[in-house]
C-alpha cells in the first residue's frame, strides 16, 4: 500500500505538487480509516471544521430536507471536500458515512493556514476546485437545468424585491453557495415555507444547511451566522488598507508578502466593481479571459497566503491622525491604529436621475452588472445604459438569456468609450442593438420595471422592458474621508504632484519632503486604483497602482 505520503502523491488534488509538500501534507494530517457504515460526523456532534483528501472508498452525505433524510453530496476516491458551513468546496453539517472501506487525510481548521503557505502548488489545485464549484453553485442559484444541490444554502424571496436583490448580490459577492427559490413561481417553494414556518411577511428568508432560518436578514447577520472574519485580530498593524477591490487585493498581497502586519477591510465584499464583471478578457495572463469574481477570489486567498487579514462587511467610518498614527474607526465599533493607510475605495454608480428609477431600485433597475439577475432576463427585454468596458462585458452576459439587450448611449457609439475588442463582439452579437444619442427620461411600473421612457435623436420613445442596468456616471467613494485629505472639484483623492499643487497643500502638509507618488496630503496615506485622480480605470492599472503605493507606504515606515 505504501507510505502515507506515497498514497497522498497519488492523489488527484495533490498528485502534482512537489515533495516537501506531500511530507507536509502527511506529517501535519491527521489519517482516518473508517469501515462501511462508520460515521465521519453528525449534525449532533458536528462538523470537522477544515478539509479532508479521499485516498480510497466511498462517502456519503446525508442531511434533513423538510422532513426528509436526503442523500446530499458523495465523495470518492481523489475527492477533496471542506466541511465548513459556508466552505466553497461544499458541505452543511450532516450526518456523513462509509459506504465501504474509506480512508481519508483530514486538516483541521487551524492547519488551513499554514497548509496555504507550505503547500503553494496545492493551494493552486484547491483555488480551481472552488472555482470551479463556484460556478456550479452560481448556475444552480440562478435557475439552469442543473439540480441544486441539497447541500447548499437556500434563498426565498421576491424577484422583484430590493431585499433580495440585496441579499443576492452579497452571496453572490463572497461565492457563498445557495439556491434561490422565488416565493410566487417556483412550486416548491411553498412547501418549503409551510416546512419551515416561513411567512410572506418573512421574505426574504436565507435557510441555512443546519436548519436554522434567517428572517429578513441583514448581510452583516449573514456574515455572522456563516463564520466570516468581522473582528480584527489586533489593535494595531503596520498597514490597513480601506477597500478590497483590485488595487487594495494588491497592496494586500504585498504588503503581506514584505512581512507588514497587514488588514484589508471591505464595506461589502473582496472585487469592488470589478468583481461584478462577468468576463474580464484583457487581464495579463488570461488568455481566455475570467469573472471579476474568480480574479477577486484568487487575490484574497492570496493575500490571505501570505498573511493579510481580511475583514468583510466592514466599513471604515471615520479617520482621525495623531502624531503620525492613523486612528480609524470601523462600521462595528472598533478602533485601530496603523502608521501607514492606502485608500482603495474605488467608486461608486451615482444615482441616475430619471423619474421613477429610485422607487424601482432592486426591483428591475439595477446599478452595476448584477450578474446574479441575468437569469431572471431570460426571454426578456432589458435595457444597459452606458458605453465603457462594464456596460458592455454586461450586456453580453445578458444576451445569453434575454430576447434583447438594448446599450443606451448620449454619443453616436460605442468607438469612443469601449474597447475595440469588446466593441467588436457586440456588433457580432444579433440580439444586442446599440442604441446612440438616446437618454433615459423615466422608468414605471406596478412594484417592478415595466417600461423605460427615452429619448432618441430628440424625439420621445417607449419602450417595454424586464430590467434596467445602469453603468454609468461612476463618483469616488471618498465621502468618508475628513476634509485633511485633499481631493478635486469632483472628489478624486489627489495625490504626488497634483496634490502638491493645490491651493491648501501648504495648510495641511506638515513635513520638509514633498509627497511621494501615490501619497496624498496627509503624510503615510496613500491612494490607488479608481478612487485617486488620473488613475486609468482598468483592472491591470489598479493591481499596478495597489502594488506601488504598498512599496511607498514600506519606505515611508522604514523612514
Amino acid at each position: 500500500m505504501g507510505t502515507l505520503a506515497e498514497r497522498i502523491a497519488g492523489h488527484r488534488i495533490a498528485g502534482a505538487s512537489p515533495r516537501g509538500e506531500i511530507e507536509w501534507l502527511a506529517a501535519q494530517g491527521e489519517y482516518r480509516r473508517l469501515e462501511p457504515g462508520q460515521v465521519l460526523t453528525s449534525k449532533a456532534s458536528g462538523v470537522i471544521e477544515g478539509m479532508f483528501l479521499v485516498l480510497a472508498g466511498y462517502l456519503v452525505l446525508r442531511v434533513e430536507r423538510d422532513g426528509d433524510v436526503v442523500r446530499a453530496m458523495e465523495w470518492r476516491a481523489g475527492d477533496v471536500a471542506g466541511l465548513l458551513p459556508h466552505s466553497r468546496l461544499g458541505a452543511p453539517p450532516g450526518d456523513s458515512s462509509a459506504e465501504e472501506v474509506t480512508e481519508i487525510v483530514v486538516i483541521k481548521r487551524h492547519l488551513l493556514p499554514d497548509l496555504i503557505a507550505a503547500c503553494p502548488v496545492l493551494t493552486a489545485a484547491l483555488v480551481q476546485v472552488m472555482v470551479d464549484r463556484a460556478r456550479q453553485f452560481a448556475a444552480r442559484a440562478g435557475g439552469e437545468s442543473t439540480p441544486p444541490a441539497a447541500a447548499t444554502a437556500r434563498l426565498i424571496g421576491r424577484q422583484w424585491s430590493a431585499e433580495s436583490h440585496t441579499l443576492k448580490d452579497f452571496l453572490a459577492a463572497h461565492g457563498i453557495a445557495y439556491t434561490w427559490m422565488e416565493a410566487e413561481s417556483d412550486p416548491s417553494a411553498a412547501g418549503v415555507m409551510a416546512a419551515t414556518g416561513v411567512s410572506a411577511d418573512d421574505l426574504p428568508a436565507l435557510l441555512l444547511p443546519d436548519g436554522s432560518v434567517l428572517r429578513r436578514p441583514a448581510p452583516a447577520e449573514i456574515a455572522q451566522r456563516l463564520g466570516l472574519q468581522l473582528d480584527a485580530r489586533h489593535d494595531f498593524y503596520d498597514l490597513i488598507i480601506a477597500g478590497a477591490g483590485p488595487a487594495g487585493l494588491a497592496a494586500a498581497v504585498y504588503g503581506a508578502s514584505e512581512g507588514l502586519r497587514t488588514l484589508l477591510l471591505d464595506r461589502h465584499a473582496p472585487g469592488g466593481q470589478a468583481g461584478t464583471s462577468s468576463r474580464i478578457e484583457n487581464y495579463l495572463g488570461f488568455p481566455e479571459g475570467l469573472s471579476g469574481a474568480e480574479l477577486a477570489r484568487r487575490a484574497a486567498l492570496q493575500a490571505g497566503r501570505l498573511g493579510a487579514e481580511m475583514l468583510s462587511p466592514v466599513a471604515v467610518t471615520s479617520i482621525a491622525f495623531d502624531q503620525g498614527y492613523k486612528r480609524v474607526a470601523l462600521s462595528s465599533g472598533r478602533r485601530l491604529v496603523a502608521p501607514a493607510l492606502i485608500i482603495a475605495t474605488g467608486m461608486t454608480y451615482r444615482e441616475h436621475r430619471a423619474r421613477g428609477i429610485a422607487e424601482l431600485n432592486g426591483a428591475g433597475v439595477y446599478y452595476g452588472s448584477a450578474a446574479m439577475e441575468a437569469h431572471a432576463c431570460r426571454g426578456a427585454n432589458v435595457i444597459v445604459v452606458g458605453g465603457g468596458n462594464s456596460a458592455g462585458q454586461c450586456a453580453l452576459n445578458l444576451a445569453r438569456y434575454a430576447a434583447t439587450v438594448q446599450i443606451v448611449v448620449r454619443r453616436e457609439g460605442l468607438g469612443e468609450t469601449m474597447s475595440h475588442y469588446l466593441a467588436g463582439r457586440i456588433a457580432e452579437t444579433p440580439n444586442i442593438q446599440v442604441r446612440g444619442q438616446t437618454t433615459i427620461e423615466a422608468v414605471e411600473g406596478q412594484g417592478r420595471l415595466e417600461r423605460v421612457h427615452l429619448t432618441v435623436d430628440g424625439a420621445p420613445r417607449m419602450e417595454e422592458a424586464s430590467a434596467l442596468f445602469i453603468l454609468i456616471g461612476t463618483q469616488p467613494h471618498s465621502g468618508w474621508l475628513p476634509p485633511e485629505v485633499l481631493r478635486d472639484a469632483r472628489g478624486f483623492v489627489l495625490t504626488g504632484r497634483d496634490v502638491a499643487g493645490h491651493p491648501e497643500f501648504s495648510a495641511v502638509w506638515r513635513e520638509p519632503r514633498g509627497p511621494m507618488p501615490f501619497e496624498t496630503s496627509v503624510p503615510g496615506v496613500f491612494a490607488a486604483g479608481d478612487v485617486r485622480a488620473g488613475a486609468m480605470n482598468r483592472v491591470a492599472s489598479a493591481v499596478g497602482e495597489g502594488a506601488m503605493a504598498m512599496r511607498l507606504a514600506d519606505d515611508y515606515l522604514k523612514g
